[in-house]
């Protein structure tokens, strides 16, 4: 059985330590901002004996939300779709309207995985990722099947009224 909670103090050092292991680090670099992913408010997906299974961390500007991360350490077991849930609904809760996220180009399993939980394309950020590589210089050159990485796609979540 998988709970979604919010992310405790505790749980900080569990998701660097996890995103470190996955993606080299807890820094995210979206549309030119920096983010320390470790550090933001989010929700944790753990099991009955309160392991980690997944992580979203967020940040929030403006009256939007953005999702800074998003990751299921365990897969095909909804982890990743209650995460996603769990920020919908606190954003209804504060009253935010929009909720965003950026992937990157190669991230083919993410450009289905949020379409189908009916997140929009929003905007292509074309080159954004080699700017962001002046910034965080670990970001690898190809990503999944051997795609070069170069590209920020921006997906929208619009809260209705």
């Amino acid at each position: 059985m998988t709970a979604i909670r919010p992310k405790e103090d505790r749980d900080t050092a569990l998701i660097a330590a996890a995103l470190t292991e996955h993606f080299g680090g807890t820094m995210v670099v979206s549309r030119g901002r920096v983010h320390d992913a470790a550090g933001l408010s989010g929700f944790v997906a753990v099991d009955d004996e309160d392991r980690l299974l997944g992580a979203l961390t967020w940040h929030e500007a403006g009256g939007e939300m953005e999702i800074v991360t998003l990751n299921s350490f365990v897969e095909n077991r909804g982890v990743g779709t209650a995460l996603i849930a769990a920020a919908v609904a606190l954003g209804r809760a504060i009253g935010v309207r929009r909720l965003w996220l950026v992937t990157s180009n190669d991230n083919t399993h993410a450009l289905r995985f949020y379409q189908k939980r009916g997140w929009d394309l929003y905007a292509f950020h074309r080159n954004a990722i080699e700017q962001a590589r002046r910034i965080k210089p670990a970001i690898p050159l190809t990503g999944e099947d051997a795609i070069p990485i170069r590209h920020e796609i921006e997906f929208e979540f619009i809260i209705g009224a």
